[in-house]
């Protein structure tokens, strides 16, 4: 089990900042946490979650400088974009990523829930319930700690969004809270990072095709996702017990 601290909660206080340009300070901060997770406190027992998304390039190009060996849990709903599968084939090339794993629903409970695969035509909930949120469960069971890229700027619903957080008995880090989409694209610029192909033609969130369309400008970056049903998060993300400003 692990023992909790709030060190990680630093990445926040101005206080601390590390010397350089404001884009050097952000990299400086998140690699720090990273390197405190993956190589100190919680070694052999935390993994990396990417849907290898549109702006999931700069967290697993920091995860590699840090530990190219660790754990990175994609899951693979069976109704991604063909674009997503191709990203996460040559972003794993790229960062020379060498535990990526593709995790997934058993084909009973395929066969058993979804069988003609359009639950997301009438229950999106209980789809992504399927697809997403109980295999992604499942995987994480040997791990006592979790790596996400969720960012404050992404959607109104986590503009509070802690660097450190803990959900389900889990600490889960997120060590680009604090990054602005500015800054993301100028690092993605910066490091020559590979683009998602849909990132490219208006789609600034990507999930599973069926629920998934582009965003006009001007638009919250999120509202191609599930649009028109008021859903806005898949259930992976839950509310935390205990959250460290």
């Amino acid at each position: 089990m692990f023992d909790y601290t709030d060190e990680y909660s630093d990445l926040d206080d101005p206080s601390i900042e590390p010397a350089g340009s404001p884009e050097a300070m952000h990299v400086a901060k998140s690699l720090r946490v990273l390197r405190r997770a993956l190589l100190r406190d919680y070694v052999g027992r935390i993994a990396v979650v990417s849907s290898f998304g549109a702006e999931s390039a700069v967290l697993l190009a920091l995860v590699a400088e840090v530990d190219r060996g660790a754990p990175v849990l994609f899951v693979d709903t069976g109704q991604h974009f063909a674009e997503t599968l191709a990203y996460r084939e040559t972003l794993t090339r790229v960062l020379g990523l060498t535990d990526v794993r593709s995790v997934a629903l058993r084909p009973d409970e395929r066969a058993g829930q979804d069988p003609d695969g359009a639950l997301w035509t009438y229950d999106p909930d209980a789809c992504c319930r399927l697809r997403k949120v109980t295999p992604l469960e499942r995987a994480l069971r040997p791990f006592d700690a979790w790596i996400t890229g969720r960012k404050r700027h992404q959607a109104y619903s986590r503009v509070a969004l802690p660097v450190q957080e803990v959900v389900d008995g889990k600490v889960k880090l997120n060590p680009l809270a604090a990054w602005s989409a500015a800054q993301i694209e100028a690092e993605m610029q910066r490091r020559h990072l590979p683009r998602h192909a849909l990132s490219l033609a208006g789609y600034p969130s990507i999930g599973c095709a069926p629920c998934t369309r582009a965003v006009a400008a001007g638009e919250d970056p999120r509202s191609g996702r599930w649009a028109g049903t008021g859903k806005t998060e898949c259930g992976i993300h839950r509310l935390p017990e205990l959250v460290e400003a």
